[in-house]
């Protein structure tokens, strides 16, 4: 028993590409009584031999990767050798982009430690939990207590927390997570359990043969709480092939820059060195990836408070962009309790014998475990019986739609109308849907005449009464999805119900369109999913594999799509979908599976999540452009500088004041502001096409400064404050522009910018190398400061001229 079945080996390594390795032995090996389990005595034996369910590796990074990953990055190594030549040459004024640095590298450190803390400790009140038998009593404790060879119990929704074999009693499980395939596997007691997949009915005792470090679910749960670093989103995608490409660029432009102005243009050492670091740390966008980092952790720890947990917080932007959302209706829509309100029988039996009918039922319920919310409310409602005792109990399964109880003399079944009814539907078609149209569940239970063995149904049915049920609606389930139909965002209900019943449901959640509904079992081909779901807003009677089916077939239309879900049978769409949220109070499988968790299991704050990821999102694309005018230019002009053989005519400590007080502060405060406008286009396209303008403008100032001034005879020096304050006004124009629509804060933060400025211009001028300019320079900087409005302002309508005329032969074409 001690090696695992080897299908079960196959499957695990399919999923991990690698062999699986033979698990290590204990000395001792219990084989408890399933009613009893192991003594207290035996699992302090198994504990401290080490043989516990505790995951290998860490469910995130350790405070020592996280001081690693933002010490040691590529451009501190490049800040580090600037630094060291501009010492070696004297030059420490020109270090005032240090400070900037360090703080910039403390402050990442500082905010993912506090993040990283804040959701470990929310992590800890959704870790999955297990109802284990020790000494005889049945107890609920954390999945990483658990040692090798306690007995377990798993119920329907619980995932296979680590390899056990089935002592007792019989489930249906989804091996899914595994393998992949979404069919439903019986298995009964000798029987292997694959750590990672779900039960999704019946419920068993088993043995744990395989925890810990030899148990594959650990990586499961990693994998499914992993960030996906190879799966960022847009915004980080683009951030990166922004670094990389400056990244590699900044040496050979340094290498020329330097060449040049050494061996050709007669400069010293020292000025070489000053004007090459002055040219490369412009082109560096130093502080906007770590914006977009901070910023997210910080919206991260937002969302932590408001008892949203991010297993990934690249989700936060993808929410943002979402223009589909999937939900369910119960536990979304509805509010998770489901209660009967009444069983009324069919023409068929005799209404003076309704309690009879009642007992009936009692009896079917009391055969059947409490393994769903369905069932537990039919014991609540159901109580009294005839104390028949059941031969046979099929669980209920999402494939069949169906649970039956074989008695000594007769077998029924309780299941979704189409599917126990099938060819004699349409006789109580017009009954059945004149319950539904009310909002009601409804159920039909009758006797059967056939074998039940938990496939679909061969025999008659002979109806005898419907159970009606119903879910609450869930109070500010109207308020939410009206604001996902303000924002554009597309719903879609997705339930196993019937599509009518759903329907009502929705409409009274006011969810728009919700008249428009179909019955998935009719949607036979993929060209029936991929035109229902184009058309339709209700699908009704929707089994697990078309579920996902939806999900990608929205994603080939291009649509981002957001999946809601708390079942077992919503996890193959949820890891499927662009941005997966689960309710805290569904499956662990569910919650799992996706990158959002509602702690609270309240969809009213999926609104805020969206808020949020907008804000960050729009925040950081409006500070980007910032960033993106100073390296655009700073490219430029080495270019110019290469070309037209004259120096780079800033230094470092110029280039860190403009940086300070037209970038970097204003930035930080911008990406605070609130800002709920939809996202559109592509992040890099959008920075880009906003700083581009101000970028040339810099560049072409700048340029005929330096031509005019070495035409006129005005000295370096000179040149230099002069380029710096033209830069500043190119700067404050653009700040002006993004501040758009102004309000106090972004005032206070323009003016307050100049002021800074001016003030360290005046107070500090030493430090940043800002010296008294002659009269000739004055004229010339008086000339090109009024060029700079009608430049920036006709190359703005260029630009946006070009944008406008690429989109139309884009969509032409």
């Amino acid at each position: 028993m001690w090696r695992k079945s080897r299908n079960a080996v196959q499957a695990e390594e399919e999923v991990y590409g690698h062999e699986y390795e033979t698990p290590r032995r204990p000395t001792t090996r219990y084989q408890p009584d399933y009613r009893e389990g192991l003594t207290s005595q035996q699992v302090r034996e198994h504990t401290q031999d080490g043989w516990t369910n505790v995951a290998v590796d860490p469910p995130s990074q350790t405070t020592r990767e996280i001081i690693h990953e933002n010490v040691f990055t590529y451009f501190n190594l490049i800040f580090t050798v600037l630094a060291v030549l501009l010492c070696l040459v004297g030059s420490f004024r020109n270090l005032t982009f240090l400070p900037v640095i360090i703080i910039n590298t403390l402050i990442g450190i500082i905010q993912e430690i506090r993040a990283k803390n804040t959701l470990e400790k929310l992590s800890m009140l959704n870790a999955p939990r297990a109802n284990v038998v020790r000494d005889g009593k049945t107890l609920n404790v954390d999945s990483e207590e658990l040692v090798l060879d306690d007995i377990v119990l798993f119920k329907a929704g619980n995932q296979i927390c680590a390899d056990a074999i089935v002592v007792d009693g019989e489930v249906r499980v989804n091996e899914s997570l595994l393998t992949g395939e979404s069919d439903e596997i019986t298995k009964k007691q000798g029987d292997h359990l694959m750590s990672g997949s779900f039960v999704v009915a019946g419920q068993c005792f088993a043995r744990l043969e395989s925890v810990g470090e030899d148990s594959y679910i650990s990586k499961l749960t990693l994998e499914a709480k992993a960030m996906q670093k190879g799966e960022q989103s847009e915004m980080i995608r683009s951030l990166d092939k922004l670094v990389k490409f400056v990244g590699i660029a900044l040496i050979p432009i340094g290498i020329v820059l330097f060449v040049q102005g050494f061996f050709f243009n007669g400069e010293g050492f020292r000025n070489s060195v000053t004007s090459m670091v002055a040219a490369v740390i412009g082109m560096i966008p130093e502080g906007l990836y770590l914006l977009a980092s901070v910023a997210l952790a910080v919206s991260a720890m937002r969302l932590a408070h408001k008892k949203v947990l991010l297993h990934d917080m690249k989700s936060i932007e993808t929410l943002a962009r979402v223009d589909v959302l999937c939900v369910d209706k119960t536990g979304t829509i509805t509010e998770n309790s489901m209660s009967v309100n009444k069983l009324v029988p069919t023409e068929e039996y005799d209404k003076e014998n309704m309690p009879e009918l009642s007992k009936l039922v009692g009896d079917f319920v009391k055969a059947m475990s409490s393994d769903n919310s369905t069932m537990e409310a039919m014991k609540e409602y159901f109580k009294e019986g005839t104390g028949a005792v059941p031969a046979k109990v099929a669980p209920f399964t999402s494939a069949a739609k169906y649970s039956g109880v074989a008695f000594e003399e007769k077998a029924y079944v309780l299941g979704a109308p189409e599917f126990v009814l099938r060819e004699d539907y349409d006789t109580y078609r017009t009954e059945i849907l004149t319950y539904a149209k009310r909002g009601y569940r409804v159920l039909v239970f009758g006797s059967y005449a056939g074998v039940l063995d938990g496939k679909k149904l061969t025999e008659k049915v002979t109806p005898l009464g419907y159970v009606l049920l119903s879910n609450p609606i869930r109070k500010e389930a109207p308020e939410t999805f009206q604001y996902f139909a303000e924002q554009g965002v597309e719903v879609k209900v997705i339930s196993g119900d019937n599509p009518l019943t759903v329907s009502e449901v929705a409409k009274e959640a006011g969810i728009k369109n919700a008249e428009e509904y179909v019955d998935a079992a009719t949607l036979e081909t993929e060209e029936d999913v991929k035109n229902a779901i184009a058309k339709y807003t209700v699908f009704g009677r929707v089994t697990p594999g078309q579920k996902r089916q939806f999900v990608q077939a929205l994603k080939e239309q291009g649509k981002t799509v957001a999946m809601t879900g708390d079942g077992v049978n919503d996890v193959l769409a949820l890891k499927d979908a662009d941005c997966s949220v689960a309710m805290a109070s569904g499956s662990d499988a569910a919650v799992q599976a996706s990158q959002v968790v509602l702690l609270e299991s309240d969809f009213a704050c999926m609104p805020s999540v969206v808020l949020e990821g907008r804000r960050v999102v729009n925040n950081i694309q409006r500070s980007a452009s910032l960033f993106l005018v100073k390296n655009i230019f700073s490219f430029l002009l080495s270019l110019f500088s290469v070309a037209f053989m004259i120096t780079y005519p800033l230094e470092p400590s110029q280039i860190s004041l403009i940086s300070m007080f037209t970038i970097g502060i204003p930035a930080f405060f911008l990406a605070l502001q609130p800002n709920k406008e939809v996202i559109k286009g592509h992040f890099l396209t959008n920075v880009f096409l906003k700083a581009l303008p101000a970028g040339l403008t810099d560049v072409l100032a700048v340029g005929a400064l330096v031509v005019f001034g070495q035409t006129f005879g005005v000295g370096a020096k000179d040149i230099s404050t002069a380029a710096t304050m033209l830069l500043a006004i190119v700067g404050f124009m653009i700040l002006y522009k993004i501040c758009q629509p102004l309000n106090t804060i972004r005032v206070i933060v323009w003016a307050g910018s100049i002021i800074g400025l001016l003030a360290c211009s005046i107070f500090l001028p030493d430090l940043f190398a800002i010296t008294g300019m002659s009269s000739k320079c004055i004229m010339l900087f008086i000339v090109f400061s009024i060029a700079t409005e009608p430049v920036l302002r006709y190359l703005t309508l260029l630009v946006g001229g070009l944008k406008g005329l690429h989109k139309k032969v884009f969509h032409k074409a």
